[in-house]
């Protein structure tokens, strides 16, 4: 399953509320996401967190968001490796600050050898990076550009692709997310905005 997690700032607005803090809650819906498809057998999660285009929304905004990413990492980690979630975190992370890169760094080595659910949290992504940079690396490494080693190039090539990709907030559009890997996904747009997306929210999707 991959989810587009949009609505959080619409969530806000709607109660008179910083938009902030519908990021804030946002993160609460992950956690009960990533609870929820444990549960459920689901072996891949992926959810879309930072666009590249989010660079341009408000600094104080951004610097927030920033801010919440590292103290997820922080409190998170331990949790999701004691239910032995493996945790890959992909994306043009050289454009994070250095701290932030090496708190995601020992995140994912701590739960490298984790067996169950892979959680991975695109972060700085966008799909047409994703395809731009796979193909510098074929090239790089000498091979031809077929789909095939493209595949094997690209950031989410530990993850097989999407059976189901959801869409939160009520826009029907992929948003430059796995333009790759989403080729033959089932779609799926909810209005639900996604600090209201709940577990009833997410079986509706999957049935």
């Amino acid at each position: 399953i991959a989810i587009i997690m949009d609505g959080n700032g619409r969530w806000a607005k709607k109660r008179f509320l910083p938009r902030v803090a519908g990021h804030k809650r946002g993160l609460e819906t992950v956690r009960e996401t990533v609870r929820t498809c444990t549960e459920l057998g689901v072996e891949y999660l992926t959810l879309f967190a930072f666009s590249s285009e989010n660079w341009r929304r408000p600094d104080e905004e951004v610097s927030f968001l920033m801010g919440l990413f590292m103290q997820a990492l922080e409190r998170e980690v331990d949790r999701l490796h004691g239910r032995n979630i493996r945790l890959k975190i992909v994306g043009h992370l050289a454009r994070f600050s250095g701290e932030l890169q090496a708190r995601i760094e020992v995140a994912q080595l701590k739960t490298a050898g984790n067996t169950g659910l892979t959680l991975t949290i695109c972060a700085d992504y966008g799909g047409r990076w994703d395809i731009a940079q796979a193909a510098q690396k074929v090239v790089a490494q000498g091979q031809e550009l077929t789909p095939e080693n493209l595949d094997k190039a690209m950031a989410l090539a530990h993850v097989p692709d999407p059976d189901l990709m959801i869409r939160t907030g009520g826009e029907t559009r992929i948003s430059n997310f796995l333009l790759w890997q989403a080729a033959y996904s089932e779609l799926f747009f909810s209005d639900c905005l996604w600090p209201d997306f709940d577990e009833a929210a997410l079986d509706e999707a999957i049935s």
